[in-house]
């Protein structure tokens, strides 16, 4: 059983008078009961293990969370509200380390260390929970709604679940362990950390960087300095994307990126095709993958230093180049000015240089 310490004065008074609003005894809420709970501060942070969340635009000074419990042992989940760790942070509190979520699915296992105050993730101790679709354990989630004004700093961490952001001011931190991620129409800085689970981000001004280890990534219209995502394995699809720099490494997954418009792109994938689509011209380009065939499309003022190398395959350009080295697998030379520098290589695979 997890340990339960350091309870808040404050969180057991907000919950008791939770309990008396909704006409419920000591046994806690029915399943369908609605908590609401506020916090203040410009720095905050949300736990939960298992369950969806949404997070929406709010208003006034406050992030509201509304707790709807589910499952058949809801009522012996427990909420506190209070500063962990430089946080104003609300914690939903699961009183087992055996936590079955049916609507994970039943092949989802997860494991996390849990430390007794509800936070996980970053650092180290805890207890060690696992969290099922289906067998022994405590059947209990928590779906949360979370309100958040302009200007806040918030930090979500679901261990299981889906999680969906939209119309956001501010900062925000998507920490999942497993679940699909959907994010639309940030302005601020936008981190997406999953271990497993498609991720979706459209519309951000602000920097981007989305880190899974397993799923799909797609990634569209986002206007910032830094645009990053690494993936163990996995497609990346972008499009409309505009910053100072692009990465995108994939240890296997097709990469298609259009309407690309920054002077620094790098493309990494173990194993996969790679399709670029580039608007200006760059001071940068690197692309490299295992395996696979490259294509880039260029804009027509395109200058750099040019190589190109590739295991076995064709390599084709379509566009004058002043050549130094020309060989079947291996070419050097000059687009344009020369300004830039661009790098291609492919373990096997054609490559294609084009202006669109």
């Amino acid at each position: 059983m997890m340990k339960l310490e350091g309870r808040s004065r404050r969180s057991r008074l907000a919950m008791g008078a939770l309990l008396l609003g909704a006409g419920v005894g000591a046994s806690g809420p029915p399943a369908s009961a609605q908590e609401t709970y506020r916090m203040t501060g410009s720095s905050l942070a949300v736990y939960n293990l298992a369950g969806r969340v949404e997070v929406v635009r709010g208003s006034g000074s406050q992030v509201v969370v509304t707790v709807t419990r589910g499952g058949a042992d809801a009522d012996r989940l427990e909420v506190e509200v209070g500063e962990v760790r430089g946080r104003e942070s609300l914690r939903v509190i699961y009183p087992s380390n055996q936590i079955v979520y049916p609507s994970g699915g039943r092949g989802q296992r997860a494991e996390l260390r849990v430390r007794s105050d509800g936070t996980f993730g970053s650092g180290s101790g805890g207890e060690r929970v696992t969290i099922r679709g289906s067998g022994r354990g405590l059947e209990a989630h928590a779906d949360l709604r979370i309100e958040v004004p302009d200007g806040k700093d918030l930090a979500v961490h679901l261990a299981a679940g889906n999680t969906e952001a939209r119309g956001i001011r501010g900062d925000l931190l998507v920490d999942t362990g497993s679940g699909g991620v959907t994010v639309e129409g940030v302005t601020g800085n936008l981190t997406v950390d999953t271990g497993s689970g498609t991720v979706r981000v459209g519309n951000v001004e602000g920097d981007v960087l989305v880190d899974t280890g397993s799923g799909s990534v797609t990634v569209e219209g986002v206007r910032g300095e830094s645009l990053v995502v690494d993936t163990g394995s996995g497609s990346v699809q972008g499009s409309d994307l505009s910053a100072g720099s692009v990465r995108v490494d994939t240890g296997s997954g097709t990469v298609i990126l259009t309407a690309v418009a920054s002077p620094d792109v790098s493309v990494d994938t173990g194993s996969g095709s790679v399709e670029l689509d580039l608007t200006r011209d760059v001071d940068r380009l690197d692309v490299d993958t295992g395996s696979g065939s490259v294509t880039v499309r260029f804009s027509s003022d395109v200058g750099a230093d040019l190589e190109v190398e590739t295991g076995s395959g064709r390599i084709d350009v379509d566009f004058p180049v002043e050549l130094r080295v020309m060989r079947r697998d291996h070419i050097e030379g000059r687009l344009g000015d020369g300004a830039g520098r661009i790098r291609i290589g492919t373990g096997s695979g054609r490559v294609r240089l084009t202006r669109g």
